[in-house]
């Protein structure tokens, strides 16, 4: 719409002197989106972006859409029942100059009601709660309702979960992936051969991912999401908290196959978050790259994905015929393209190739009379022929380099995860891994972090924004602190994060003591309404990541009050997770700790190397590991009495849990 409308000089005129057009910054301000998104879902049955509402001047929606076409979109002359932006506009205009009361009176109304649903499941829960004392009725078993959802939606031929368009939803997958570590008991519930199966479901999503168009296929990272049911071509937008999730799911994925063709989307995605333009000067993480270029340096109109897709023509050019044949036939890329017709309506892609992995090097090896290694050796240096010359040639896309706290927390908690993984596999991957992820920690706390008030700023860009965190800021980046304490054991990383909870609990923590909002307290001024996030989409939902801190926390710190909060942000949303268990896949896992509870490793003195390597490379869903002992843990003896009274003990490793602690990594 940026380019079909807001750069129109007849939309400008009508916007100008008919409204007061407000351009909001979703990223920086979520909290202001999601409530203008929740009114167009419910009132239009579907959401989406670009989102547009209009307001009275007390921000109660009047009416409100997402895409709407131009007025030089030629789309909208073949479709007669098409309404443009300018209609809209007309008639918003007209609807608002003669019915000005009645506008004002239903959008009241309407906020009324958003109000009542907001509130809806916290108030029934706490009117229970007071009735029950703590409500403890979400049941394991809905993991099992959960999965039957995704057996169903499973799509046998692609992956994925649903028709085009089709998100990876990474937090769907990890979920599928951790029902068969969990212990017998969720096995026993769910049942051994559908856990396996869930498994199945994840891994060859990702690996379909991996082959697909959604991956650049010669650089590095994931695009936002696909347009087509097979993967094969995405909507190019590459976007930090997709490659953060991807980055830690598919690193799961391999913990469980040891698939080689896992860790290499693995070491794709560390790559292209620890280099530039997506890694900062500064130390932390860019958040996003677009989806439209300029085709070349002479060009002045952008089209989407211009800086990665390839003629035929330009292949052969730069590899030479024989070279190009192989990696032609790899890629799957065609003389008259391999993007069909019906999804390109625009014609931005007539005779282009969006490159996917189209056959196999042993494949290839038999269909042109090579070795697989001489085959193995031609798509390396036509890899890394292909990406110089794009390099080279092309302006890439634009990049929005605001740093966000959310999308790093969950970047700095996947590379230390990795780093971890990768500590006996390839040592210098692993350091890079962790250096990066430590610099983007010193910078935050640099920059975006009060050290008197304990406060978060959620958003640098040459300089700290005025947004104070969010909910999200806060739990994304706990999380990428604890990770990286159990990649290093650094207890400074611990420290913080402790640190950072107590403050989240005493800005964001409902009255009722149930939940987090999205927004602090007290409430600002120029928002309508004070939400709950609590269902998972593409980013996990801060009220999940929220309660796995707190269960992380509370075994690491042998702390009940956090273990209380956790069970109590799970309870927020009882009636909520029991229809839909399906979109609350994270607190799905938090409920398996409140039922079945977490156990801590704790590695003492110098401890066993060998243990200490893999508990690093695969600590499991409801585990954590802690070390004290030789220099290491000081303030951490101080916060956990329990782990302190291990400090004398040989060297080993000892696994706690409620209260007690057994020597012997057979108890985890």
């Amino acid at each position: 719409m940026e380019r079909e409308s807001f750069e129109s000089t007849e939309i400008a005129r009508i916007l100008n002197s008919s409204f007061i057009p407000i351009k909001i910054d979703r990223e920086e301000r979520p909290d202001v989106d999601a409530i203008y998104m929740n009114y167009v879902q419910a009132t239009t049955g579907s959401g989406g972006w670009p989102l547009n509402v209009f307001l009275t001047p007390d921000l109660e929606p009047v009416f409100g859409g997402t895409y709407w076409p131009g007025p030089e979109n030629s789309m909208t002359s073949s479709m007669s029942d098409t309404i443009s932006f300018l209609d809209i506009l007309q008639k918003m205009s007209n609807v608002w100059t003669k019915q000005e009361g009645r506008c004002r009176e239903s959008a009241k109304d309407i906020t009324r009601q958003l109000r009542e649903f907001a509130d809806e499941g916290v108030l029934s829960y706490s009117r229970k709660a007071s009735d029950e004392g703590d409500s403890d009725g979400l049941e394991i078993d809905l993991l099992e309702d959960a999965y039957q959802h995704f057996k169903m939606k499973y799509d046998k031929a692609n992956g994925g979960f649903a028709s085009a368009p089709k998100f990876p939803t990474p937090v769907n997958l990890k979920f599928l992936l951790n029902l068969g570590q969990w212990s017998g008991t969720v096995k026993h519930i769910v049942g051994e051969s559908e856990c396996a199966y869930a498994a199945m479901m994840a891994t060859n999503t990702l690996r379909n991912m991996a082959r697909g168009g959604i991956r650049d296929q010669i650089g590095f990272g994931f695009s936002r999401y696909s347009v087509t049911a097979d993967w094969s071509l995405p909507h190019f937008e590459k976007m930090l908290y997709d490659q953060g999730q991807l980055l830690d799911v598919y690193l799961d994925a391999f913990l469980i196959s040891r698939d080689p063709e896992m860790l290499g989307a693995v070491y794709d995605i560390a790559t292209y978050i620890t280099s530039p333009p997506i890694a900062a000067t500064t130390g932390g993480f860019n958040c996003a790259e677009d989806a439209d270029s300029y085709p070349s340096h002479s060009d002045k109109i952008k089209r989407e994905g211009a800086y990665y897709v390839w003629s035929l023509k330009e292949i052969h050019t730069v590899l030479g015929d024989h070279d190009a044949d192989v990696c032609a036939r790899f890629y799957g890329a065609r003389y008259d393209g391999n993007i069909e017709p019906e999804n390109d309506p625009h014609d931005e892609f007539m005779s282009q190739n969006v490159l996917k992995i189209a056959s196999t090097p042993k494949a290839l090896a038999k269909e042109m009379g090579m070795t697989e290694e001489e085959v193995v050796t031609v798509l390396k240096e036509g890899r890394k022929k292909l990406r110089e010359h794009r390099e080279r040639q092309r302006p890439p896309p634009a990049l929005d380099d605001k740093i966000i706290v959310a999308w790093n927390g969950l970047a700095i908690g996947a590379l230390a995860r990795t780093s971890a993984v990768l500590e006996n596999i390839d040592p210098e991957k692993s350091k890079e891994c962790r250096l990066a992820a430590e610099r983007a920690v010193a910078f935050i706390r640099k920059e975006l972090f009060d050290a008197d008030s304990k406060l978060l700023w959620r958003v640098y860009r040459e300089g700290r924004g005025d947004v104070p965190g969010f909910c999200d800021d806060y739990a994304f980046f706990i999380h990428g602190l604890l990770d990286l304490y159990e990649a290093t054991f650094n207890d400074q990383y611990l420290e913080f994060a402790d640190t950072l909870q107590k403050t989240q609990l005493d800005l964001f923590l409902s009255p009722h003591g149930r939940g987090f909002f999205s927004t602090p307290s007290p409430h600002p001024p120029d928002l309508l309404l004070r939400l709950k996030n609590g269902m998972d989409s593409a980013e996990p939902s801060s009220n999940n990541i929220s309660a796995s801190n707190l269960h992380r926390l509370a075994s690491m710190l042998d702390d009940e009050e956090y273990a209380r909060h956790a069970r109590e942000t799970v309870a927020a949303f009882e009636a909520e997770i029991e229809q839909f268990p399906f979109t609350f896949t994270g607190m799905l896992g938090s409920i398996v700790k409140s039922k079945l509870g977490s156990k801590g490793a704790v590695i003492t003195g110098r401890g066993n190397d060998e243990a200490l390597v893999a508990l690093r490379a695969s600590i499991g869903p409801g585990r954590t590991v802690t070390r004290v002992g030789d220099g290491m843990g000081e303030w951490l003896r101080r916060r956990n009495s329990l782990v302190g009274t291990l400090d004398n003990r040989r060297n080993g490793v000892f696994v706690c849990e409620n209260k007690k602690c057994n020597e012997g990594l057979q108890h985890l």
